[in-house]
C-alpha cells in the first residue's frame, strides 16, 4: 500500500503557482451555533510532527507518512476569505429541488468549519440552509443578476460560490462576470472558473472543447432562430434532438421527428433559453445512459466518486429515468474506458470541485458520446452522495478553498482521506416521483427529455430485485411493489405503454409479464432497456407466482419466505397473494426467524476500519454491522417530495432531530430521499436509509429498543400510521394517535368541534348523486365536494350549479355506500386564514395567524401568506387565538397543529364576521418554517419541547408584538414543465414550492417575493399586456385603470372583455387575431404586439384545449411569461407596481443604488433568530 496510506488517486501533482490577487478582509463575526453537527477529524494521530507554514500533509495517523506528504505535496496557496456569498436555487421547481438545499448546507458546514461568515441568497424560505446555524446572514430576495450585484454591493464579499444553487446561480454567476460586476468588486469566484462554466454550458464552445481532446461528442449545431433549426436537422438527418442553452432540466429540449414537430419545438425552445440558444443535435434514442460523478482539485488529483446506470434507455431525461448505483450492465472494458474519458475531460475543462458527466453508450458497439457535462452539484451528485456515503458537496467546498483531496479526511469514515474513491457492497436503486395525475387530464403523461418529476427516491439492498421493490414502494404508499397496478390495457395500448415511456411504464411492464406473458426478448425490442434488468424483473415474477401457489401462510415455509424477502416482498404484498393479512405474514415470519439485519454503509465496502451511523436493512446478510445499545428517540422523515410534501418537512424533521440531541436524547432518523439534509450522515446518532412504512419502522423499533417515536414533523405519511403504530404497542411521543385519527375523521372532527363550540361550515356524507343533490339544494350552492374515490382528473372541486355536480359525481368518480363523498358548503368570497400552533398537554404554547391574499377556493399551499397580517382586527386576533386554545384543549394536543379557518364578513353592520374551521391537522404544517422565521420563534424547537415533555416553555403570544415589517409567501409552479396542463388555482395543490420575502409593507415584500419565483420576468415600461377572464369580478376595474395609467398597453381577446375594458373612463383595449390551436402563429402574435405578461381571470378551468382563457394560461407558461390567474394577487402585482416603479423597480442594476427590500432576514427581524 505503500507509506502514504490508502490513497486510490488518479494522480498526485505538482500545482503551477497561480496568481495571487489582493482581497480586502471582512471583519470576521462570532457565530452562535448552538447544534455544530459531528465535524470530520481524522484518526489520532501518532508523533508529535506538525507542519510548517504553507506545507500541506496528508491526513493520515502515521507520523512516517505526515512527513514525507510535507516535502511531495503542492503547496496550493489556500483562498484568502473572509466573507463568501452562497447563491441558493430558490424555490423548489420542477428539475431543481430540495438536492440544492442539502448540497448548500453542507458547503455551509464546510465554510463554518474554516471560520468563514457565509452570506445567503436564497428566497426558499422552507430550506435547512436557510436558517442562522449555517449562514451568519441570510437575504430573502430572488436569485437574479440585479438582486444578487446588489446584496454584492452591500455585503462586499471577498468570495463567491456559485456551484451549489443549480443552474439559477450558475447563470446568474456568468452573467454577473459578463457585467463586470466581480471583477469591479473585488470578488473572487471559488471553484471551477467562470470560463469553465460558460464552456460547459455553452454547447458550441463545450463541443469545440471536446474535439480537441480527441472526446466524441453528438453531431450537433448551435442556432438562435426557427429557419436555422430546421436547416440544421436537414443537414444532420432526423430523428434530431433539440436542447434550450443555459436551462435546467432540459427545459425547452424535445425529440423531433420531423420538420413540423422541430418547428414547433424550437419556437417554444428559444423563449425558454435565457441566451436565446438552441442546440439541434444527432438523437441516440435507445442507447444506454450512464454517469460518473467526478472529483478534482487545484492541484490536478481526480477521483470517480460514482458511477451510474439509467434503467431507462437514452430518450428519458436521468431526472425521469429509474437509476440504479453502481452500474451493473457495462464490462470492465467499456466501465473503464468511459472512466479514462471522465478524468480527461474534466482536466481538460479545468473543473476544481464536484462535477457529472453524462454519456450515451451504443449498446451494440464500443462507439459512446458524451451528452453534456454538469460543472457544479447536480440533482445526481446528492444521489452520488447518499449511494456512495461520500460528501461530495462538503468536500467540493473545501477544494473550493484552495484544499487538495490527500490533505481532507474522509468525513463519513474518518480514517482515510477523501482521496479514496468509494467501493459499494450493496446496490441503490433511484425511482422518480411524478405527480402528473394532480393535473387536469389534458396533461401530457409522457416522460422524455423535458424532466417532469417533482421528487425522487433511494432505496438501498444486497441485490437490483431487493432495492427495486423498496424504492417502487417508497414513490407511492399505495403500492405493494413491482405489481400490476391500475386498469388493464389492451395488447395495441400496451405495446404503446411500452415504447413510449409514460410516468406508469414500469406497471405496464408487471402487466406484460405478469398477464400477458411476454417474454425478455419482446419487452427488450419494445422498451429498450438492458435485458440484464428485464431478467431481474423476471426473478420477482417467479418468486410471485411461487408464493401465489402456496395459497395461505401456513404453506409458505422457510425457504420460500427467506427467498420473497431477499427479493424485496413485503409482509403486505405477500399477504395480499395468498389472501392473509399484514400481520399474520409478520407473525409467521418472525415464527420462522426470517428478520432484517442491519449493515451500515461505510463508503469503502468494509476494506477499511469505519464506524459510521449510515445504515439500511437487508434480508441479504447474516449478521448485524451495529450493536443496539443506544435506544434513541426516532424521528419519521416526510419521505419523497411531492405536490403538498417537501423541503418545509425536512426542515421540522432536522429541527426536530437537533433539538432532543440538545436535550442530551440519542437520535434515529428515518427517511428515504436522496435530496434531503435529514438523510445528512451527521444530522442525527443514526440514519436509516430505509422506508417509512409501517413494517419498516417496526423492524428498526423492535431492534433498536427505542425510547419513542415521534409522527408530528414529516407531514402526512408518519400520521397515516400512527394509530396503528400505537395498537402495535410503540411508544407515540406527543399528541394521543386516536387524537390524531379524531382529527382525520370527518364524523369525529366535526363532533369534537361541536362539542367545544367551534363553528364549521355544513357537510354532509353522502352515498348517492340523490343525497348529494339533497344537500345542495338544502345549503345552496356553490358546494365543496371531495370524492373518496376518483376516477379520473382532480379529486376536489367547487361545484356552482345541479349539472356540473352531476358530472362530477357521475363521470369523475364513483359515488355508493363503499364509496361515500363529502359534501361541504362552499362559502364564496370569504377570506382564509392560517392558525400554526404548539400545544402542550392541551394548553396552547405558541400560535401564528397568517391572511390568504386569495379568496377562499385556493389551496392553502398555492395560496399567498401574508404575515403579520394586513386586514384583520385585534378582535378577529382575539378569537382565533381563543378558537386554538379550544382546539388545543379539545384534541389535548402536546406538540404542533395546524388550521384552516374561514372568515365571512356578517350581513348584520356592526357584528363580527363569521369564524368557521374548515381543517386541522395535529402535525407540523407546511407553514412552520415560514412562520418560524418570520416571527423569529422557531416553532418546531418548542414543539420538540413539547413532544418529549422536557423543558417545555411558557405560553408566549408572539402575535401580540407589533413588527415594522411584512413577509409574503408566494408559491412556485412548475406548469411550464407540464405541458397541456392548465394553470388555473382551485382547491386541488399544484404547487412544486415557495418562495418568500420581507418589506417595509404588503407592495414592497409582494414585489421581492413574485420576483423570486424562479423564471419570473417583470414586464417592461409600455409593454403589452393581455386581460382576460371574468369580467364579473370587481378587481378587474380597477387592475385594467391602474395599468393604463402607469403606459401599458392593453389587449383582449374577446369581445366581451374588449367592450367592459372600453367602457371603462380612459382606458383603451385593443382585441387582437388570437389563433387558439397554432402555438407558432401565436407566438408571432405575443411579439407582435410586445405581449409581455398575462392576467387571466376565468372562474373556471377550460372546458377544452381550445377554450380561449385556457390557451392565453397555458402559452404563457409555454413562452416564459409572467401569468396572473387570481384577481386579489393581480391586484396586489398591479398596485406593487404602481409604487415601485416610481422607485425605479423596472430598471436594471445600476452601480451605487440599492433598493429598500436589500436587507438581510436579520435586519428585518431585529435579531439573529
Amino acid at each position: 500500500m505503500g507509506l502514504l496510506g490508502p490513497i486510490r488517486c488518479s494522480a498526485l501533482r505538482v500545482a503551477i503557482k497561480p496568481t495571487i490577487r489582493a482581497f480586502h478582509l471582512s471583519p470576521a463575526r462570532r457565530l452562535p451555533f448552538p447544534t455544530p453537527p459531528a465535524r470530520a477529524v481524522a484518526a489520532p494521530s501518532v508523533g508529535d510532527f506538525a507542519p510548517k507554514d504553507g506545507e500541506r500533509v496528508l491526513n493520515s495517523p502515521s507520523e512516517l507518512a505526515r512527513r514525507i506528504s510535507a516535502k511531495v505535496l503542492p503547496k496550493l496557496p489556500r483562498a484568502d476569505v473572509r466573507k463568501v456569498v452562497m447563491v441558493g436555487s430558490g424555490g423548489l421547481s420542477i428539475g431543481q429541488a430540495g438536492e440544492f438545499d442539502y448540497s448548500g448546507s453542507q458547503a455551509m458546514k464546510a465554510l463554518r468549519e474554516e471560520g468563514i461568515d457565509a452570506v445567503l441568497i436564497n428566497p426558499n424560505i422552507a430550506t435547512w440552509q436557510t436558517s442562522h446555524q449555517l449562514a451568519s446572514e441570510v437575504y430573502f430576495l430572488p436569485i437574479s443578476v440585479d438582486y444578487v450585484a446588489y446584496v454584492l454591493e452591500k455585503e462586499r464579499p471577498d468570495g463567491i460560490l456559485l456551484t451549489f444553487g443549480g443552474q439559477s446561480a450558475l447563470n446568474v454567476g456568468i452573467e454577473l462576470d459578463r457585467m463586470g460586476v466581480l471583477d469591479r468588486l473585488g470578488v473572487q469566484v471559488l471553484g471551477t472558473p467562470i470560463r469553465t462554466l460558460e464552456v460547459s454550458e455553452d454547447r458550441d464552445l463545450f463541443n469545440q472543447a471536446l474535439k480537441e481532446i480527441d472526446i466524441p461528442v453528438a453531431h450537433s449545431t448551435a442556432v438562435s432562430s426557427v429557419p436555422a433549426a430546421l436547416a440544421a436537422a436537414e443537414k444532420i438527418g432526423y430523428p434530431v434532438i433539440m436542447r434550450s442553452a443555459f436551462t435546467l432540466g432540459g427545459l425547452g429540449s424535445g425529440f423531433a421527428n420531423n420538420s413540423d414537430e422541430l418547428r414547433d419545438l424550437s419556437a417554444r425552445g428559444l423563449s425558454l433559453s435565457p441566451q436565446a440558444s438552441v442546440l439541434v443535435e444527432r438523437s441516440m434514442k435507445g442507447w444506454k445512459e450512464v454517469e460518473y460523478e467526478v472529483v478534482r482539485d487545484g492541484a490536478d488529483n481526480t477521483i470517480i466518486c460514482c458511477n451510474m446506470e439509467n434503467f431507462d434507455p437514452l430518450g428519458t431525461h436521468t431526472g425521469d429515468s429509474i437509476v440504479v448505483a453502481p452500474s451493473q450492465t457495462l464490462t470492465d472494458d467499456e466501465y473503464h474506458m468511459l472512466r479514462s474519458a471522465a478524468l480527461k475531460v474534466i482536466r481538460h475543462l479545468g473543473v476544481v470541485g464536484e462535477c457529472n458527466i453524462q454519456y450515451a453508450l451504443n449498446p451494440t458497439s464500443r462507439e459512446y458520446c458524451v451528452i453534456e457535462v454538469n460543472a457544479r452539484l447536480s440533482r445526481s451528485s446528492a444521489l452520488a452522495s447518499k449511494a456512495t456515503g461520500y460528501p461530495l458537496a462538503y468536500t467540493a467546498a473545501k477544494l473550493a478553498l484552495g484544499y487538495t483531496l490527500p490533505e481532507l479526511p474522509n468525513a463519513v469514515t474518518k480514517t482515510t482521506t477523501a482521496c479514496f474513491e468509494p467501493s459499494l457492497d450493496y446496490i441503490v436503486t433511484k425511482i422518480p416521483k411524478w405527480d402528473l395525475a394532480k393535473f387536469s387530464t389534458q396533461v401530457n403523461r409522457e416522460v422524455g427529455s423535458a424532466m417532469k418529476s417533482v421528487g425522487e427516491v433511494m432505496a438501498i439492498g444486497r441485490t437490483f430485485e431487493e432495492s427495486l421493490m423498496k424504492a417502487v414502494r417508497m414513490v407511492d404508499p399505495r403500492w405493494v411493489g413491482f405489481e400490476v397496478f391500475g386498469k388493464r390495457m389492451e395488447k395495441e395500448q400496451l405495446d404503446y405503454a411500452l415504447s413510449h415511456p409514460t410516468d406508469m411504464r414500469l406497471f405496464a411492464i408487471a402487466q406484460a409479464m405478469y398477464l400477458e406473458g411476454y417474454t425478455v426478448d419482446q419487452l427488450h425490442d419494445l422498451t429498450k432497456i438492458d435485458k440484464w434488468f428485464l431478467y431481474k424483473l423476471e426473478n420477482i415474477v417467479q418468486t410471485h407466482r411461487a408464493l401465489t401457489a402456496a395459497g395461505s401462510v401456513d404453506a409458505i415455509d422457510k425457504d420460500l419466505m427467506v427467498r420473497a424477502k431477499r427479493m424485496g416482498f413485503a409482509d403486505l404484498h405477500i399477504a395480499s397473494l395468498i389472501s392473509s393479512t399484514e400481520d399474520t405474514v409478520r407473525a409467521h415470519r418472525k415464527a420462522l426467524g426470517v428478520t432484517p439485519f442491519v449493515k451500515r454503509i461505510d463508503t469503502l465496502a468494509a476494506e477499511f476500519p469505519a464506524h459510521t451511523n449510515y445504515l439500511y436493512t437487508t434480508y441479504n446478510a447474516s449478521e448485524h454491522d451495529v450493536e443496539f445499545d443506544e435506544h434513541g428517540t426516532m424521528v419519521l422523515g416526510s419521505g419523497v417530495y411531492r405536490i403538498g410534501s417537501s423541503v418545509e418537512f425536512d426542515w421540522c424533521a432536522v429541527t426536530c432531530a437537533r433539538s432532543l440531541r440538545e436535550q442530551g436524547l440519542r437520535t434515529v432518523m428515518i427517511n428515504y430521499n436522496p435530496e434531503t439534509v435529514s438523510t445528512d450522515f451527521d444530522e442525527a446518532d443514526r440514519l436509516y436509509f430505509e422506508e417509512l412504512g409501517w413494517e419498516r419502522v417496526m423492524d428498526i423499533y423492535e431492534l433498536e429498543g427505542a425510547e419513542g417515536v415521534v409522527v408530528s414533523v414529516g407531514g402526512q405519511l408518519p400520521q397515516n400510521i400512527a394509530l396503528r403504530l400505537k395498537n402495535s404497542g410503540v411508544n407515540v411521543l406527543g399528541t394521543d394517535p386516536e387524537q390524531i385519527d379524531n382529527a382525520e375523521d370527518r364524523h369525529k372532527f366535526s363532533s369534537v368541534l361541536d362539542s367545544i363550540g367551534v363553528d364549521q361550515p355544513a357537510w354532509t356524507e353522502a352515498t348517492s348523486v340523490e343525497d348529494a343533490k339533497a344537500f345542495a339544494q338544502r345549503v345552496g350552492y356553490p358546494v365543496l365536494i371531495r370524492p373518496s374515490y376518483v376516477l379520473s382528473g382532480a379529486a376536489m372541486n367547487v361545484v356552482f350549479e345541479e349539472s356540473a355536480l352531476e358530472y362530477n359525481l357521475s363521470a369523475a368518480a364513483s359515488v355508493s355506500p363503499l364509496h361515500p363523498v363529502v359534501i361541504s358548503k362552499f362559502i364564496d368570497g370569504a377570506q382564509e386564514i392560517d392558525v400554526d400552533a404548539v400545544a402542550y398537554k392541551g394548553k396552547l404554547i405558541v400560535h401564528a395567524v397568517s391572511e390568504h391574499v386569495e379568496n377562499a377556493g385556493v389551496h392553502s399551499g398555492d395560496a399567498t401568506l401574508v404575515l403579520p397580517p394586513f386586514s384583520l382586527t385585534p378582535s378577529d386576533m382575539a378569537r382565533l387565538k381563543h378558537i386554538a386554545e379550544k382546539v388545543a384543549a379539545g384534541f389535548d394536543i402536546s406538540g404542533p397543529y395546524n388550521m384552516q379557518i374561514i372568515r365571512k364578513t356578517s350581513d348584520t353592520p356592526g357584528a363580527d364576521a363569521e369564524l368557521k374551521v374548515i381543517e386541522c391537522n395535529l402535525r407540523a404544517s407546511r407553514s412552520f418554517p415560514f412562520v418560524s422565521k418570520v416571527l423569529g420563534h422557531n416553532f418546531i424547537q418548542t414543539a420538540t419541547a413539547a413532544i418529549s415533555g422536557r423543558n417545555v416553555p411558557e405560553p408566549v403570544d408572539v402575535m401580540a408584538q407589533l413588527r415594522d415589517y411584512t413577509s409574503i409567501k408566494v408559491a412556485q409552479f412548475s406548469w411550464t414543465r407540464l405541458g397541456g396542463a392548465d394553470p388555473f388555482l382551485g382547491v386541488e395543490m399544484a404547487s412544486t414550492g415557495e418562495v418568500a420575502s420581507f418589506g417595509k409593507d404588503v407592495h414592497e415584500a409582494y414585489w421581492a417575493s413574485l420576483l423570486s419565483t424562479t423564471g419570473f420576468k417583470v414586464p417592461q415600461e409600455r409593454s403589452g399586456m393581455l386581460l382576460g377572464g371574468d369580467i364579473s369580478k370587481p378587481e378587474m376595474r380597477t387592475i385594467a385603470k391602474t395599468l393604463s395609467d402607469l403606459g401599458f398597453r392593453l389587449y383582449c381577446s374577446s369581445t366581451i372583455v374588449e367592450e367592459f375594458l372600453n367602457g371603462l373612463p380612459y382606458v383603451s383595449a385593443k382585441r387582437i387575431f388570437f389563433p387558439t390551436k397554432d402555438k407558432r402563429k401565436l407566438r408571432e402574435v405575443f411579439d407582435e404586439y410586445d405581449i409581455q405578461c398575462v392576467i387571466n381571470l376565468a372562474q373556471a378551468r377550460g372546458k377544452s384545449v381550445t377554450d380561449e382563457d385556457y390557451v392565453a394560461r397555458r402559452n404563457a407558461v409555454d413562452f416564459g411569461l409572467p401569468l396572473l390567474n387570481n384577481a386579489r394577487t393581480a391586484q396586489l402585482f398591479v398596485e406593487s407596481l404602481a409604487k415601485k416603479i416610481p422607485q425605479g423597480g423596472l430598471r436594471k442594476y445600476s452601480e451605487g443604488r440599492i433598493p429598500p427590500e436589500v436587507k438581510s432576514w436579520r435586519e428585518f427581524v431585529g435579531v439573529r433568530a
